[in-house]
Parts: C-alpha cells; structure tokens; sequence
C-alpha cells in the first residue's frame, strides 16, 4: 500500500454533526472471540480501518470466513478453524494479532503466533498474557515466536499482574471454554473489555463483575449464534470534543455513548471546555472560555491518565493539543507508554509553547498560535493529535504517514471535510 499523506489548510471553523465510528478497541477482540464459536456471527457497526481489515485476514487465515455485507457489517463463521502458523507480516501489522492467542488456544489447544505489532509508543509487555494463561492450564514458550499449548483449560483464580487490557481479553476469552470458574482479579474495565463481555455473554458464556476489577466466568459455556453491535468509539469522541475546542466550532456528536464520557468531560473541563448531552448526543457549543482551571490556591494543575475509568492514555496527545491553545499553564502526566510523549516536538516546531520534561511530563503554557508545518505521524493517536493541530494552525500542513491516523479513525479526511475542514489525501481514494 503506498504511504498517506494529508495536506491540511489550517484556519476554518467548523460546524455540524458527526457520529463516531464503532470503538476499534471493541471490535479487535470481538472479531477474534468470534472464532471461539462453530456458529455464524454477524457484527455491525465495525470500524472500516486497517486494524479491523488486517484482522479480518488473519482470522481467514485460520480457516473462518469472513464477509462484509454491508460497509461496517461484518459477518464470521469459524465453522472449522485449524492452529496454522499466522502471516509475519499480517502479525506485524497490528498488535491485535496476540488477541488470537486465546480463542485458537480454546479451540485448537495450540496457537504459534509471531510477536505482534502495532504503534511505537513504548515498551508493551506480554508477561501478562504469559502469566495468565499459565495459571487457565497453558504452556507458554516464548522465543522467536510465541507458542502456547493446553491440554485442557481450566478454571482458576487468576490476579493479573497490571490492569492490561489486551491480557484481560485473551484471559475472558480463554476463561470462557475453561472447565470450572475462572476469578479474574485486578482486570482491566475499559468499555472495550465491557462490550467484549457482553459480546461473549450474547453468545450464551455465564460472566459476572462486567465492568468491575473482578470478573468471573463460568464455564465451559456452550456458545451459538449472535448478532452483536460494536459500540462507539470514546477515544473519537474525545478527539472531536478536542477538534472542536482548538478550530472554536460548534459541533454536535450524535450516538456518543455518553454514559462512558465521564472522565474525558471532566478532563476537558480542566482545559475550560464544557459539553452539553442531549439524550445520547454530545453537544459542544462554540465561546468556550478555554481557561485552564488553576488548583487550589492558584497552584499549577495536572492531567494525568490512568487505568479505567480515570483519564485515558490514548486522548493525552488529543488534550496536550488541545492545552496549546487555552489560557494557562497545566501538567501533562502520561504515565502508561514512555515514548508517546515525543510528538511534541512537532507541536514545538509549530510554535507551541511546551516543555517536554521526560518522556512522560510536559508542561503546557498557552495560548500559542499555531503555524502550518511538514510532520510525521509515529502512531494513530499523536497522528490524530497533529491533525487537530493542522486544522486549526495558520497556513498549511503536511502529515506524512497518515496510515497511522487511518489505522484508527475511519475516512476522517473525508468526515472533517463535512463539518468544514480542508484536508486533501494523496492518493486520494479510488
């Protein structure tokens, strides 16, 4: 596939309504769990985007058919799937491939996966998934690629060493064909490990604790057919709350899933951005006073992201854009991944004010204005904040390797060109 590149005219207010697209987040471990089952599964709303696609090919390498019979409709049958080496290169592509480990391991009792890919944010362990699946009964050999090996899975009690996501998907989902009850404890509770629950327990799996930090799973469950609804994407939602804020434009957010838009309103509140709900919409007016809360006692605040249902790691490069043009001086705390900090060198380029002081604080002073500029994007959500940045900078911008941004947002150019932006993909769309 040939390298992206947008070319963004900076400076327009935009206006309108936008619906985000289907969580990525979700429909990752969704469309692998869907080979847990022998029967038909039908999922909407999923995000057309290279992540979803390049799953999607890997799950037919494994024997499951795969179809899209609508644009974001995709419908997966693993009548007979068979524990085949995966595609290195497929692996490489995405991170996601290590969601496989779980449902193949149930159904095949091996899985040889190659070590997965995905954005250069920092040092992502495995261990988790090691350990979990260690203690459900599984070998685990990890060297040029990973192997993993069981018998029988079985039920037990399981404390996952971090709150990882990924390793609490691979660990629901193992736990689910498990003989016995599996206590799952310290897990994550992202709402894409909620809707991933939900998604197994419309299948007919018996589990407990959704959305808590203790899940139990009773199993083996006999598992059938569903159709299954991917839920909206909270990370787009934050990214359009920030795009709003930065051009000054009112926009209207339709189907935003707002019960999981606590803390990103609450964060944004902290940079003086405030949004309305109307039912299940989003609204975010225009003449927001875009002044950084002080701390008591005039103190300097921080923003910091945390596990669920604290601040996410994935909307701090959205909200360090969106500090550059607000009144004020805040901390930025990304404590999670030790190189997702460096795009700022960018913003810095383009005459924000920020000082990086490691790789997990910066210090923002704004209001900065902004100026058109060449940049790169290393992974979907700094690619995604540099092209916040672009709109609302003066002149024009070039982002190279875009394929980042589309990795995780799904025809954005063409979405933000609706509401009044100027973004122009080279090669444009066939």
């Amino acid at each position: 596939m040939p390298p992206i590149q947008y070319i963004v005219e900076g400076g327009r207010r935009l206006s309108g309504t936008i619906e985000p697209s289907g969580n990525k987040n979700s429909a990752l471990p969704i469309i692998a769990a869907a080979l847990l089952t022998e029967h038909p599964v039908t999922l909407t709303n999923v995000p057309r985007i290279r992540d979803t696609e390049t799953l999607v090919e890997l799950c037919r390498s494994v024997g499951a058919t795969a179809e899209w019979t609508e644009r974001n409709t995709l419908q997966i049958h693993a009548k007979e799937i068979r524990a085949a080496d995966l595609d290195p290169a497929l692996c490489a592509r995405i991170r996601a491939s290590i969601l496989l480990a779980g449902p193949l391991l149930a159904r095949c009792g091996e899985v040889a996966l190659p070590p997965p890919g995905g954005d250069v944010i920092g040092r992502r362990r495995l261990d988790t998934h090691f350990l979990a699946f260690e203690q459900l009964g599984a070998t685990v050999t990890a060297t040029h690629r990973l192997e993993f090996r069981a018998t029988r899975l079985k039920g037990a009690d399981v404390f996952l060493d971090e709150p990882s996501v990924t390793a609490t998907e691979n660990a629901l989902v193992a736990a689910v064909a498990a003989r016995g009850t599996t206590y799952l404890r310290n897990a994550a509770s992202e709402p894409h490990v909620q809707d991933l629950a939900n998604f197994l327990i419309a299948l007919g799996a018996r589990i407990e604790g959704v959305g808590t930090n203790t899940i139990i799973v009773h199993g083996p469950a006999t598992l059938g057919s569903t159709t299954f609804a991917i839920q909206p994407d909270h990370i787009e939602v934050g990214s359009l709350i920030g795009l709003a804020a930065v051009t000054r434009s009112p926009l209207h957010i339709a189907r935003a899933g707002v019960e999981h838009l606590r803390s990103i309103r609450m964060g944004f509140e902290r940079l003086g951005i405030v949004c309305g709900i109307e039912g299940d919409d989003l609204v975010v007016p225009s003449g927001q006073t875009m002044k950084i809360q002080d701390d008591f006692g005039g103190h300097v605040p921080k923003l910091e992201d945390q596990p669920w249902p604290a601040f996410p790691a994935d909307l701090m490069s959205i909200a360090i854009v969106t500090a550059t043009q607000c009144d004020g001086v805040i901390l930025m705390h990304e404590k999670m991944f030790e190189s997702r900090m460096f795009f700022v060198d960018n913003l810095i380029a383009m005459g924000g004010r920020i000082v990086l002081c490691d790789p997990h604080r910066a210090i923002v002073a704004g209001p900065s204005r902004l100026r058109g500029a060449p940049m790169n994007s290393p992974d979907i959500r700094a690619g995604m904040a540099m092209l916040l940045a672009a709109v609302c900078a003066e002149g024009t911008s070039t982002i190279n390797n875009a394929d980042q941004i589309e990795r995780g947002y799904e025809r954005i150019d063409e979405r933000l060109n609706a509401l009044g932006a100027k973004i122009k993909r080279i090669p444009a769309r066939s």
